[in-house]
């Protein structure tokens, strides 16, 4: 439990400054010796969570010497009040009682009040008392309440963390598992052509220099959102104006259709829509390959934006390849956004994925 400074500050200001303006123009002057008490009555509250035991017992003995000492009578009731509250709140609530007791028979004995100066005393301390074990479960209320809070917000920071964790993990899986499914594609091209085309070996080598570069530069950027104070981005952000340059890149026969009146889009969604497409490419590589002929459609619907990736009939692994990671992690980025995400055989053979991103909400960037 975290101590409270504030609060033990102003205690100790309102006891000082309360019995200054209560003694005014008494004979009977509080001195500086009075005046350090109160502080040191008040002051010593800035503990009375992580020591309640000892706290009150502090605070009662230096409001008691206060008063053993014959200085006139002040609200000097709030330090105690406060201790004890922390005290019962702790479980010390005989002890509470006890030392308030004690404290009451010391003075008595003293001090050799008279009895109605006693009596109201007794009563004041006892009133005093009563006050106490009412505001206790209020303040316990209060406490719990703040902890409660404290651990929600550590709550959200640690899924916070993970969320971003996670985020940071599916870019890295899509950037990685197009670039070197791309790469392996055109190595086994160069290969295949090293000896009988060399100018055709020579163009696949370099497209894999090229795709090897842009897999770095895009896992620096996504690398760089971890230390963002540290450098800025150097690769621009995955989004659908870089269409054209994935599907240039990817290593198929792949035909683009937009539908609808292409308008600016969230950066979420964009960003999503990219990663899709290029998810799906890569396993149409990976399934269906480089044979394969590929249709990726944009639709702008007025509330949605559709993304449609087709291949058909393509060689290699069947179409209807059992689901991996790869749809997996397309179906959590359009379920994350409120959307859907459905993939599976055509009738006429090869492989389908559609997914629908709502646009009528501004995810985060």
């Amino acid at each position: 439990m975290r101590s409270a400074p504030g609060l033990a500050v102003l205690t100790a200001l309102a006891q000082t400054a309360g019995t200054a303006i209560a003694t005014r123009g008494e004979p009977a002057s509080v001195g500086v010796l009075g005046y350090a008490l109160l502080v040191v009555s008040g002051l010593a509250l800035a503990d009375r969570h992580r020591f309640p035991r000892r706290n009150f017992v502090v605070v009662a003995g230096s409001v008691l010497a206060y008063h053993v000492l014959g200085y006139p009578p002040g609200p000097t009731f709030i330090a105690p009040m406060i201790a004890a509250a922390a005290a019962i709140i702790a479980g010390y609530r005989w002890l509470v009682w006890a030392v308030a007791a004690g404290g009451y028979a010391l003075w008595l004995g003293f001090s050799g009040a008279a009895p109605n100066r006693a009596l109201t005393a007794a009563a004041l301390m006892a009133g005093a008392g009563v006050l106490t074990e009412l505001a206790t479960p209020a303040a316990r209320w209060v406490q719990q309440a703040a902890r409660e809070q404290r651990r929600l917000h550590e709550e959200r920071q640690r899924r916070r963390a993970s969320e971003e964790r996670l985020r940071i993990a599916a870019e890295l899986h899509d950037v990685l598992g197009h670039h070197l499914s791309l790469i392996n594609v055109r190595a086994g091209v160069g290969l295949h052509l090293m000896g009988r085309e060399p100018d055709q070996a020579r163009v696949a080598l370099d497209t894999i220099q090229k795709t090897s570069a842009e897999a770095l530069r895009e896992v620096q950027s996504v690398l760089n959102t971890l230390y963002p104070a540290r450098t800025a981005p150097r690769a621009p952000a995955p989004a659908l104006d870089r269409l054209d340059e994935l599907t240039n890149e990817a290593g198929l026969s792949v035909r683009t259709v937009i539908s609808g009146e292409a308008r600016s889009l969230p950066a979420g969604i964009d960003r999503a829509a990219y990663r899709i497409i290029q998810e799906a490419l890569t396993n149409v590589r990976r399934h269906a390959g480089p044979g394969a002929t590929t249709t990726v459609t944009i639709e702008y619907q007025p509330e949605a934006l559709v993304v449609l990736v087709e291949d058909h009939d393509g060689a290699g692994e069947p179409a209807n390849a059992p689901a991996g990671n790869g749809i997996t992690g397309m179906r959590e980025r359009a379920t994350t956004l409120g959307g859907s995400l459905a993939a599976g055989p055509l009738p006429a053979g090869g492989w389908q994925v559609r997914a629908s991103l709502p646009l009528d909400r501004d995810p985060a960037p």
